[in-house]
């Protein structure tokens, strides 16, 4: 049996909690398609267990795993804007603050406003 990754004891809670509502809502989305979670676990190609654990958020089923579910449901262009450049904020305000050092640092010379 292999161990359990350190990074599921430290993940956030709020990540807990969006990975428990995605398992929702993709239990959600199977339902309302009426089809059986033994149909549904077939098409992804898993195990009915692990797609129960997948249904209910668990953070050690494969990301692929949950990118299948999200295929399934037409949801796959959504994954990659996930992670979207302009989406990231944190990069966005590092370099605001990069430019402000530099504009401080290094006053325009010989430029008449």
């Amino acid at each position: 049996m292999s161990k359990r990754p350190q990074a599921l004891d430290a993940m956030p809670p709020s990540v807990v909690a969006q990975l428990r509502q995605l398992g929702d809502n993709l239990a959600v989305a199977r339902k309302r398609r009426r089809e059986p979670l033994k149909v549904w676990a077939q098409r992804i190609g898993v195990s009915e267990p692990t797609l129960v654990r997948m249904e209910k958020g668990d953070p050690s089923v494969a990301f692929g795993i949950y990118a299948t579910a999200l295929w399934l449901i037409g949801r796959a262009p959504a994954i990659a804007e996930l992670a979207a450049p302009e989406h990231d904020m944190g990069a966005l305000e590092s370099a605001v603050q990069v430019a402000k050092q530099r504009a401080v640092r290094k006053p325009r010379t010989g430029v008449t406003p």
